[in-house]
């Protein structure tokens, strides 16, 4: 599982160190990311705080500060509904194409890892004035 997930923290995607204590913060620490009883449950790796924190407040995965995106997608419930049905979710608008572009690569590696076995792909489409980022599965 820890290689799986590149001994990466599933909730803050900062590395874990597998030499680290259980029982410190940062140590490793399996995870669940589904609450969804009729989800298969896929054990995951996340930092002790990372997994007990989770436990007290809802996961939220935070978007970097140096990506400039308005009205970022809560990336949880996108992974959900995209693993769930399929498809095609807007999850962002941008200014400039140049931001939107890195919005969407970052999108598609975070996911790599944040759902791995959902193949996603991004892509930046203009409008507006804007351009949007959306993800997508190749389900539809």
């Amino acid at each position: 599982m820890a290689e799986r997930d590149g001994w990466r923290c599933w909730v803050c995607d900062e590395p874990v160190d597998a030499d680290m204590s259980v029982n410190d913060p940062r140590g490793p620490s399996v995870d669940s990311r589904t609450a969804d009883r009729k989800t298969k449950v896929v054990p995951r790796l996340a930092h002790r705080a990372c997994n007990t924190r989770k436990g007290a407040v809802k996961v939220v995965i935070a978007w970097p500060e140096r990506l400039h995106v308005a009205d970022p997608a809560p990336l949880i419930a996108v992974a959900e509904r995209l693993e769930r049905k399929g498809g095609r979710e807007l999850v962002g608008r941008c200014l400039s194409k140049k931001d939107a572009q890195e919005a969407a690569d970052w999108l598609v590696d975070r996911f790599s890892r944040l759902a791995p076995g959902l193949p996603v792909t991004a892509s930046v489409d203009a409008g507006g004035g804007q351009f949007l980022v959306a993800l997508a599965t190749g389900r539809p």
